[in-house]
């Protein structure tokens, strides 16, 4: 049983009892008009003009962090302000000697300025999220232009690091060349001496105030001392060469900037060319027209003590070298003689006041190369080198023709010459002796003048005039029949020999070509002899 709709509550059916009261539901959800539309959101209104306002977002926006777009809320144009920023770290960083390049700086430094006056303008009549008053705005962005200048600085002084061990790598490597080059001969090192020198005066030249120039006063240093080594190693001569090219350098790098190294070398070159000078002089290397290193010596270094040095030097030598004279090689003491002697006449004394003590020294040497000359000449001979004998006495007789010596070396002379042709007649020095008691009858039968040469027991020469009818044989046989028959009237000469073994040659005084003739007689007492010059094509002989 139900209860109809107007009235009270409906029991369940059934049940006997009332139950909980259950609105009616509706078939269809009930009808909600809808909402009225929303009022759109008011503008923010634009405030006052604040200049104050403007000049802080302008100077917050030179920080290049976009700040003063911070403020006004404007966060796409701040990131756009660090976008531009970060560029420039990652063109800037790490810090380099050449630092960023004119153009990108140009183009940040523009950035900034039209970030500040466009956050300028925007910030003139917007207010500040915050701080509340421009005049602290102002103040902040005072502190905060601190932050990129100190930048700034930070980064100038990392450029200016960079440079300078960008100025040490530079002093390092000249450093490691001047090392690499010692031990190496000068002309082969040149170059990498020059190379880092030019290195040195840039780096004094160009950037005196930083470390790698204070150190190149050790780096000279050590670039003197690397090239005067071979001085240190007593290599005399190797060391003048470079020792000349130090004494350069004052006038290339400046007296001022190598202070007590402009003068290093002058010392050590001087002791140089003195004993590489002196050892040419002990070795017979020869004179020059200039002196060679001594010369060098007396002008380049006239007051110093190694050019006092120079002429009781060359007087001693000559000393020594005449005592050679008497010792078992008198041609190479004579030919060390006459080095000293022509040394001595040329070099330049006048500067270091020792002309006239080189004077006497070249004259004392030529005396004792006219001694040397004929005490070679005798040597040679004994030695039976009776070609060089001969040529040296024949010199020695020319040349010296008032020398007590004179007569015997005209003699050995002979000798020598026989000897070249007959080397028994070379066994013995001639002797100064003359005459004797075998007459010996010497004929010319040849259509030449002809000189007569004989030594043994004595020594001599004379000459026989051109038989005017006699003519040239054509053969040896014929000669053997014909050439020097008793009965013509020859040109002849008759000398006195003593007993022994004579040897003669005969040689034509008027051709260079003819072939000499040669015999050898054994003279005894109570023989008369004979001995006869004639012509077969060349010369021949018989008696």
């Amino acid at each position: 049983m139900a209860w109809d709709q107007q009235g009270g509550a409906e029991r369940a059916e059934g049940s006997g009892e009332f139950g909980r009261f259950v609105p009616p539901q509706p078939s269809h959800p009930p009808y909600v008009p809808p909402a009225p539309p929303m009022p759109p959101a008011p503008l923010v209104p634009l405030g006052p003009a604040d200049p104050l306002r403007a000049v802080a977002v302008g100077l917050l926006n030179l920080t290049g962090l976009g700040l003063g777009y911070a403020l006004l809320r404007r966060w796409l144009a701040m990131a756009v302000c660090w976008i531009a920023t970060a560029v420039l770290l990652l063109v800037a960083l790490p810090a380099d000697p050449d630092g960023v390049s004119g153009g990108v700086l140009t183009a940040y430094v523009v950035f900034l300025a039209l970030a500040a006056l466009h956050g300028a303008f925007r910030g003139l009549r917007t207010p500040l999220a915050w701080p509340p008053h421009s005049y602290v705005a102002i103040a902040l962005a005072l502190v905060l232009l601190a932050v990129p200048v100190w930048g700034v600085v930070l980064y100038d002084g990392a450029r200016d690091e960079a440079t300078e061990q960008m100025l040490l790598g530079r002093l390092d490597e000249a450093d490691r060349l001047v090392k690499a080059a010692k031990g190496t001969s000068f002309d082969t090192a040149e170059p990498d001496y020059r190379k880092a020198l030019g290195v040195y005066r840039d780096l004094k030249d160009g950037h005196l105030d930083s470390r790698a120039a204070k150190r190149v006063p050790d780096s000279l240093s050590t670039y003197y001392s690397t090239i005067g080594s071979p001085y240190d190693e007593k290599k005399y001569c190797e060391a003048i060469a470079p020792l000349k090219y130090l004494r350069t350098l004052p006038g290339t790098v400046g007296e001022k900037d190598l202070g007590s190294l402009a003068t290093w070398p002058d010392d050590r070159l001087a002791t140089s060319l003195y004993e590489c000078g002196v050892n040419d002089l002990a070795s017979a290397a020869g004179a020059t027209s200039d002196g060679g290193d001594l010369g060098e010596l007396l002008t380049s270094f006239p007051k110093s003590r190694q050019a006092a040095k120079v002429e009781p030097a060359v007087s001693s030598m000559i000393d020594k070298a005449a005592k050679g004279l008497k010792g078992k090689d008198p041609c190479s003491a004579n030919v060390r003689l006459n080095t000293l002697s022509a040394q001595a006449s040329v070099l330049p004394g006048e500067k270091a006041g020792v002309a006239a003590a080189l004077s006497k020294d070249a004259a004392k040497a030529d005396r004792q190369v006219q001694a040397g000359t004929y005490a070679c000449g005798v040597d040679e001979y004994k030695s039976g080198d009776f070609s060089a004998a001969l040529d040296t006495l024949n010199g020695f007789v020319s040349k010296y023709k008032n020398d007590k010596n004179r007569p015997r070396a005209k003699k050995i002379a002979i000798a020598a010459e026989i000897a070249k042709e007959t080397p028994a007649a070379g066994k013995h020095l001639p002797s100064m002796s003359s005459g004797g008691s075998i007459s010996v009858t010497v004929s010319n039968d040849s259509p030449d003048e002809v000189e007569i040469l004989y030594t043994g027991p004595v020594t001599g020469s004379f000459k026989l005039k051109a038989c005017g009818s006699c003519s040239t044989y054509s053969s040896e046989l014929t000669a053997s029949f014909s050439a020097c028959k008793s009965n013509t009237n020859y040109p002849k000469k008759t000398i006195s020999l003593p007993a022994g073994t004579t040897y003669f040659l005969h040689k034509s005084t008027g051709s260079s070509t003819a072939t000499v003739g040669t015999d050898t007689a054994k003279l005894r007492y109570g023989y008369i002899y004979t001995e006869c010059a004639y012509v077969v094509s060349t010369f021949g002989t018989g008696y």
